[in-house]
């Protein structure tokens, strides 16, 4: 590593280097499974001593009687698992430099492997163990382990080294041979990693390193030689936002002797990577620091996959928030709608009076638009998906936005005839697709161009995130406007963000649409740069090749709903949306029996003795939801036909009604909840 200064002449008298106490490298071995022990151990046993646990405890007691190369950990262990054995070994200051390379038979999926990494493990090896990988990745950490002894030892012994020049001097040249083939036996695994070692002075300023190895020009674009004639390379090429943090910490790093520090540092590509930059300080015999030795690993990629774990599961639960919101948005909807429905009807109003309630009728029925928005985002909104030919759809586009886009911009349509056929529901996508128009009109308050294109496109597994292998059909919507900040592009398709002036856009546009392409097994993207515009892109699934297929005869259903006034059930936990409900029941004739629950429900058909015509019941209810209601009535009482009225309602729960049950979405107007009652008595005729 470094040039070994020659010795003087030999004294009188010498004294032996002190040896130490174990000179092989120990490995340990920690699987609960005798015959893993055995065959690994058997692999390893030439390259070091090799220490067998039973248990995380077992090892952990190991770990307080010596030291070791490095851990061979099993994840799956009865008691303490991998993981935690990992964390409490890395939590240790005597411990945590250990390397730990964790043992897996199963669970090679970047969410498990990531939690490993975070644990503090450096590797993983799958098993069936392949004995020549195993073999190469123990081996590098036990040179490693070695080569950090023999340095070490040397600092101890230097001085009696010097003294017993004449033996030393044979003993060191072999020793230079062996540290020799070592090294490049190091070297070309190294070159082969996303890491590079060096040596860098104690107390040099600016930092720069006097000695490295590695594939450095491959991690950071610059070659050995660059660096050394830039002294301040490395400090003005940090990340403005970590700079002082990584100063500091190299402060720190003078008095403590170690240090570990993650940072983004600009490549020669102008393009920034996360490095973990990890160094010891070595001294001489007398204690007196003399270098530090480190490693510099890229760890730009596990930054990725995490930070786009985190992103995944922080559109989950906002998706989830937002449905729920939407459930109880619903219920005051359908309470508020079902009121006004009721006071219009009953009550004698003036003119006046009349235009308000319009009013308030209108702003009722904008929040119920809002309240789509927020289901289409959650992805929990019913789809109906059909074969659609993009070449003429922009006809029906074009007239939705014929008098929305204004003189200033204009639409380009690039779809050939040959696209193929998308497949999704026609009016979500017009919806997205209009969305998508407009936030391009916003943004260029100027005026320009919109180019909307579509190409097919064939995806391989993994190539594109979301997307799973197959064909698709992108649309994508440009203009040449202002653009998105980076910092807010992660954020525009999270519902209520925008980037418009206050009063200028509710912030579900986008949020829409993400949720349409999601629910639509497809995906969405966005690209921007400020002052170059912005491209979206809508991945939609080719419609499968199907042949037509014959319409069954009609069966002409029986409106016997409409004949006759009907006795119904009504179920509902929410005694607003319940109370207006019953109201429009009675003021068509019907006798409505109301319940708060299911188990009061079931209870009053036991008493009526199945003398209902109709049930209605709400889906989300406590203890007992409208699909277990309806399946414990139809065991009482199984010709009664049944609705069901939801404000909101995962689509496979909701699929698991009985048979011949409708459904009806919160909130639903009068006329709506009349066909409603009179389609579930007509299906339950026909199916009678």
């Amino acid at each position: 590593m470094g040039k070994i200064p020659t010795p003087p002449e030999p004294a009188e008298e010498v004294q032996a280097p002190e040896p130490l106490a174990d000179e092989r490298a120990r490995v340990l071995l920690v699987d609960d499974d005798e015959r893993n022990l055995l065959a690994v151990s058997t692999i390893l046993e030439d390259l070091g001593e090799v220490v067998t646990a039973r248990s995380g405890e077992e090892a952990l007691r190991h770990l307080l009687k010596g030291e070791f190369a490095v851990i061979l950990l099993d994840v799956y262990m009865p008691g303490m698992d991998g993981y935690e054995t990992a964390q409490i070994i890395r939590s240790r200051e005597q411990t945590k430099g250990i390397p730990i390379v964790f043992l897996s038979a199963v669970n090679k999926e970047a969410e498990h492997l990531l939690r490993g990494y975070s644990m503090g493990a450096v590797d993983y090896v799958f098993k069936p163990v392949d004995p020549i990988v195993l073999r190469s990745k123990v081996a590098v950490f036990v040179e490693l382990f070695e080569k950090t002894r023999e340095i070490e030892r040397k600092a101890r012994h230097e001085q009696a080294l010097l003294d017993e020049n004449l033996r030393v001097n044979s003993e060191r040249l072999r020793a230079e041979q062996e540290l020799r083939r070592a090294e490049q036996r190091q070297s070309a695994i190294i070159q082969s990693l996303p890491m590079v070692l060096y040596l860098e002075p104690y107390g040099v300023h600016p930092r720069r390193p006097n000695y490295v190895s590695g594939d450095l020009e491959g991690i950071t674009g610059f070659k050995f030689d660059e660096v050394a004639r830039q002294p301040t390379l490395w400090a003005d090429r940090l990340h403005p936002d970590d700079r002082d943090r990584v100063l500091a910490a190299l402060e720190v790093r003078r008095r403590t002797g170690r240090s570990a520090i993650e940072y983004r540092w600009q490549c020669a590509d102008g393009q920034y990577k996360y490095f973990l930059d990890q160094a010891v300080l070595l001294k001489d015999g007398d204690g007196n620091p003399l270098e530090f030795a480190g490693t510099l690993t890229d760890v730009s990629e596990q930054r990725s996959l995490e930070s786009q774990l985190l992103q995944a599961q922080k559109m989950d639960a906002i998706g989830k928030l937002t449905g729920g919101i939407a459930h109880d948005f619903n219920n005051l909807l359908a309470a508020v709608i079902g009121g006004l429905g009721l006071i219009e009807r009953r009550a004698k109003l003036e003119d006046e009076q009349r235009r308000v309630l319009t009013m308030t009728k209108r702003a009722a029925e904008q929040g119920t638009e809002l309240v789509r928005r927020l289901l289409a985002f959650a992805r929990r909104q019913n789809l109906e998906p059909q074969s659609i030919e993009l070449s003429s759809f922009k006809d029906v586009v074009a007239d939705l936005l014929a008098h929305t886009l204004g003189g200033l911009v204009s639409i380009e349509w690039q779809i050939r005839d040959e696209v193929w056929t998308a497949f999704a529901d026609q009016t979500q996508l017009e919806l997205a697709l209009v969305n998508l128009i407009i936030n391009a009109r916003d943004a260029m308050p100027a005026g320009g161009t919109v180019t909307i294109g579509a190409e097919n496109r064939t995806v391989g597994a993994g190539e594109i995130e979301g997307l799973e292998a197959g064909d698709f059909i992108r649309l994508s919507v440009t203009d040449t406007g202002t653009g998105i900040s980076p910092a807010d592009l992660e954020k525009v398709t999270e519902p209520f963000f925008t980037t418009k002036a206050v009063g200028k856009g509710s912030g579900l546009g986008l949020s829409m649409v993400y949720g349409f392409a999601k629910q639509s097994n497809g995906a969405f993207r966005i690209e921007s740069e400020l002052g170059h515009g912005t491209t979206a892109e809508l991945w939609l699934p080719r419609a499968p090749a199907t042949e037509a297929i014959d319409e069954p005869p009609r069966v002409e259903r029986k409106r016997r709903c409409r004949a006759r006034k009907l006795t119904i059930l009504l179920v509902d936990d929410h005694l607003e949306v319940r109370s207006t409900t019953a109201a429009l029941l009675q003021d068509h004739g019907h006798k409505v029996v109301e319940a708060a629950n299911g188990a009061d429900a079931l209870e009053a058909m036991k008493s009526n003795a199945c003398k209902f015509d109709l049930l209605i019941s709400d889906y989300a209810m406590p203890h007992l939801s409208g699909t277990e209601f309806l399946r414990g009535a139809r065991e009482l009482c199984p010709a009664v036909p049944a609705l069901i009225i939801t404000g909101y309602a995962e689509a496979e729960a909701i699929s698991d009604r009985p048979e011949g049950v409708e459904i009806l979405s919160k909130p639903f107007t009068e006329d709506a909840l009349v066909r409603a009652i009179e389609h579930a008595c007509s299906a339950s005729a026909v199916t009678a």
